[in-house]
């Protein structure tokens, strides 16, 4: 079957038993399977081996008796890399795998992770291996695997200059605080923490900065602490074609005696669309969510770089034309933007809408497919995701919105590997490799 993902019902004709059946496996967990944004559920064919694979042993998985188990156990992500001496990654708000996949090209094991959202669990259990599905809240520090290093791209939401900004006041923007929890009982040799821009100008309950408020609870934890540094970075200056800014905090504990440096920025001469554009044809997910008919109407008058400002007024939605009538009031947006192929593309969003992204091929009138999304975000071209329904389609646009580019991440890796990990650092410090 080769990396498929089955329904229900061909799970049950492939393995020759009813569809009750294989619903009483999944709910008993003897058959790995994953709920999509849809809601139905859908077996990696490499769980359906498994399971074969286990009754050709003798094991009748059927009627095996085994212990209880509640539904809120957790499911720990296991994907150890070849070096099983690797530094271990505990991985909070892992979304759809994106930071995961940068650090674990990096050299690092995956020991656990953790994501509330259906359908990030779903890409990330197809690519990276199981992922605890459980509320962070409900998470016990116990149920985690001590790490070197915890990695956490907690809720931007609240922080987003496309959301309302509630920041502190919205319920996600505590979240951080269940990471300093977690790592409070662990403490890792790292800490890396990701979000949006908007973080940096958030004032705490008290009226302190946020991002001060955050190296301060790092820096004075546990009476060892953290050695701090946060900087604003675009993506583009680490290989990912797309100006995309976030905020990365990175701490080292302070017994290690280091303090993080920053990579050097990188060339960007091929970072424009041109140079991902086209997909192969024989590359997955190559499929598109299709625009309404007055978008389409208003993106047919575009050019390629061009925006809404192109439109001709009467082919305005009326919307649009109450702010083109008072462009100061609305602070002269620039919707629809399409931009060319000789340009580095705009921020993904998760909304994947014209109004707020770059979300419009430079030469065709229609959305970027999920895979074109995916390679601005700079995930490699094996790297599978669910387009198997138009429900599904659209939820991928969110979870690759979502999603710390690979590559960014992969950067901040490969510089905490050798300015913490390395063998030669590991030597100095008296530690075994």
């Amino acid at each position: 079957m080769n990396g498929e993902l089955l329904t229900v019902s061909q799970t049950a004709t492939y393995l020759k038993l009813s569809e009750k059946t294989v619903r009483r496996l999944i709910s008993e967990k003897r058959l790995q399977a994953s709920k999509l944004g849809d809601r139905s559920w859908r077996i990696r064919s490499c769980d359906i081996d498994s399971y074969v694979k286990s009754n050709s042993n003798g094991v009748d998985l059927l009627n095996i008796d085994e212990p209880d188990t509640c539904s809120c156990q957790p499911t720990v992500a296991n994907v150890p890399n070849e070096n099983e001496s690797a530094p271990r990654l505990i991985s909070l708000f892992s979304g759809c795998g994106g930071l995961d996949c940068g650090f674990k090209k990096a050299g690092f094991n995956i020991v656990f992770a953790n994501d509330f959202d259906s359908d990030a669990q779903s890409v990330y259990s197809l690519n990276l291996g199981s992922i605890d599905k459980r509320d962070i809240l409900t998470v016990d520090e116990n149920d985690i695997p001590d790490g070197d290093i915890l990695t956490a791209g907690f809720p931007c939401q609240p922080f987003s200059n496309a959301g309302n900004r509630k920041g502190v006041h919205d319920s996600r923007g505590m979240l951080y605080k269940e990471c300093l929890r977690i790592i409070q009982r662990k403490m890792p040799k790292v800490v890396v923490f990701e979000n949006v821009k908007g973080l940096l100008s958030t004032k705490y309950i008290d009226g302190r900065n946020l991002a001060d408020v955050i190296e301060s609870d790092l820096s004075e934890m546990s009476g060892i602490g953290y050695n701090v540094v946060h900087k604003l970075v675009n993506a583009s200056d680490y290989g990912v074609p797309q100006n995309r800014q976030r905020v990365l905090f990175v701490g080292i504990r302070k017994d290690i005696g280091k303090t993080f440096r920053f990579p050097d920025a990188q060339d960007k001469t091929n970072l424009t669309l041109r140079h991902i554009l086209p997909v192969p044809e024989n590359v997955e997910n190559n499929v598109d969510w299709v625009f309404s008919p007055q978008a389409l109407d208003m993106i047919s008058y575009i050019p390629e770089g061009g925006s809404w400002k192109d439109v001709p007024y009467e082919h305005l939605a009326p919307r649009f034309q109450r702010i083109r009538d008072n462009m100061k009031k609305y602070h002269s947006p620039n919707f629809y933007r399409r931009f060319s192929r000789d340009e580095i593309c705009g921020t993904m969003t998760a909304s994947a809408q014209p109004e707020n992204c770059g979300i419009i091929h430079p030469t065709e009138d229609r959305r970027f497919t999920v895979r074109e999304v995916a390679r601005i975000q700079t995930f490699p071209d094996d790297f599978k995701f669910i387009t198997d329904t138009p429900k599904n389609i659209t939820a991928m646009y969110k979870v690759i919105g979502n999603a710390v580019p690979v590559n960014l991440a992969y950067a901040i890796a490969t510089a905490i590997m050798e300015q913490v990990f390395s063998e030669k650092d590991l030597h100095n410090r008296g530690e075994q490799v």
